[in-house]
C-alpha cells in the first residue's frame, strides 16, 4: 500500500488545543453492520460486557521539554529528551540542531550544564548533562505537547496530559485514549464486571516518527521500551480462556500485546524489551476484540494500526462523518471504539 492511502483532509479547527473535562469526551463507535453511533466515553459500562479486560498503558510522561542557552552566545537552545542512555546521558532532539556539533556546551541554569557528545541516528543527539536531570524535571521541565498544539503548555497540563493510571515514569508522550478516563469511570467498569489490566509502553518517537517513505512496508520504526507483567499476562490468558474480550485502550497497547504475541508465538506470559513493531493493514492479530483510540493524523503510524485493525475504507468513512459531525481530533481530542472488520 501507498502512504498516500491513508490520507484525509483535516479543517485546522478540528484540532484540539485544550482538553474537555475529562471523561466527558464523545465516542464515535465503529462496531457492527450497521452505522457508526455517537456516543460519550461515559457509555462506556453500557458498551463493554461482563467479562471483558481493559487492557491500559501506565506509562508516566516526564517533563522531557527543557530549554537551555548556548555558552558564550546566550542563544536559546529547545532540547527534548527522548531515552535515557544513563545516569547524565539521554538522546534528545535539540532545536536548532545546525549548530550542535559535538563539544557543544548549553547552560540550563548557573552549575547546570549539558554537552553534546555526538550526532546520532534520526536527527537525535547523545547529551551528558553535568549531573543527573531527572532531580530537576519537575522544576526545569515542560509538558512535552505535540506540535499540532499551537500553544506553550500550562500547569494544567501537568495533569491533563498524563492518566490517572500513569505510574511508571519513561515516556514524551501521553498514551491518549487512556486521558479520557477517571477513577470514578473505571469504578463504574469494576461494577458492572469489566477488569482492568496494566501494562507498560514508554511512549518515544517511534510511535510519532512521520512515514516519509512512499511505501508503507519501506517504513521502519524506532525501538520504545515495554512490559507485560505477570498480572497482566495472566488476567489477559483467563479473559481469552473464558471467550471473552480483550479492550485496548490505545494503539501502544495493540503493539505491546502484538509484540509479546509475536516473540512467543502467539502465548502472552511476561514479557519485557524494546518492540519495532510496525502494524499496518495485512497484519493479523492475535490479541485483541476491541481497541478505543483517539484520532490520528493523517499518514501516520497511528492510523495505519487502526486501519488494519477496522479496515481501512471502513475507519477513513467514520473519520468523514467524525469531522462532519465536529468530532475533536489528536491528542486532545475525542476518541472512537473499533471491533476488528468482518
Amino acid at each position: 500500500m501507498r502512504t498516500s492511502d491513508f490520507d484525509y483532509f483535516l479543517p485546522e479547527d478540528r484540532i484540539a488545543q485544550v482538553p474537555a473535562p475529562r471523561g466527558s469526551s464523545r465516542l464515535l463507535v465503529l462496531a457492527g453492520p450497521g452505522p457508526v453511533r455517537h456516543r460519550r466515553i461515559s457509555d462506556l459500562p453500557q458498551l463493554l460486557d461482563t467479562g471483558d479486560l481493559l487492557v491500559v498503558n501506565n506509562t508516566k510522561v516526564i517533563p522531557a521539554r527543557l530549554f537551555a542557552h548556548r555558552e558564550g552566545t546566550g542563544g536559546r537552545v529547545e532540547l527534548l529528551l527522548v531515552e535515557r542512555l544513563g545516569p547524565t546521558e539521554w538522546l534528545a532532539l535539540v532545536k536548532p540542531g545546525r549548530r550542535a556539533g559535538p563539544g557543544t556546551r548549553l547552560e540550563l541554569e548557573p552549575g547546570l550544564e549539558v554537552e553534546v557528545v555526538a550526532k546520532a541516528e534520526s536527527a537525535r543527539y547523545r547529551l551528558r548533562f553535568s549531573e543527573p536531570i531527572e532531580a530537576h524535571l519537575d522544576r526545569l521541565g515542560h509538558v512535552p505537547l505535540p506540535p499540532y498544539i499551537k500553544r506553550e503548555d500550562r500547569p494544567e497540563d501537568r495533569s491533563s496530559y498524563q492518566t490517572v493510571f500513569a505510574s511508571a515514569e519513561g515516556a514524551v508522550a501521553a498514551p491518549t485514549a487512556g486521558l479520557h478516563f477517571t477513577r470514578e469511570l473505571l469504578e463504574e467498569l469494576k461494577q458492572v464486571g469489566v477488569g482492568v489490566a496494566e501494562v507498560t509502553l514508554h511512549v518515544g518517537m517511534g510511535t510519532f516518527k512521520p512515514v516519509t517513505a512512499d511505501r508503507v512496508d519501506e517504513h521502519r520504526m524506532d525501538a520504545e521500551w515495554f512490559e507485560l507483567p505477570e498480572s497482566a499476562a495472566a488476567a489477559i490468558r483467563e479473559t481469552r480462556q473464558r471467550g471473552d474480550r480483550i479492550v485496548a485502550v490505545g494503539t501502544t497497547v495493540v503493539r505491546t500485546l502484538e509484540s509479546v504475541a509475536r516473540e512467543q508465538d502467539g502465548e502472552l506470559g511476561a514479557c519485557q524489551g524494546r518492540t519495532d513493531l510496525f502494524i499496518s493493514p495485512g497484519h493479523e492479530f492475535r490479541t485483541v476484540d476491541l481497541l478505543l483510540t483517539n484520532f490520528h493524523l493523517p499518514r501516520s503510524t497511528l492510523l495505519m494500526l487502526v486501519c488494519a485493525f477496522g479496515g481501512r475504507e471502513r475507519v477513513l468513512g467514520a473519520y468523514r462523518e467524525a469531522i462532519g459531525a465536529g468530532y475533536r481530533f489528536y491528542s486532545y481530542g475525542d476518541a472512537m471504539l473499533v471491533e476488528p472488520q468482518a
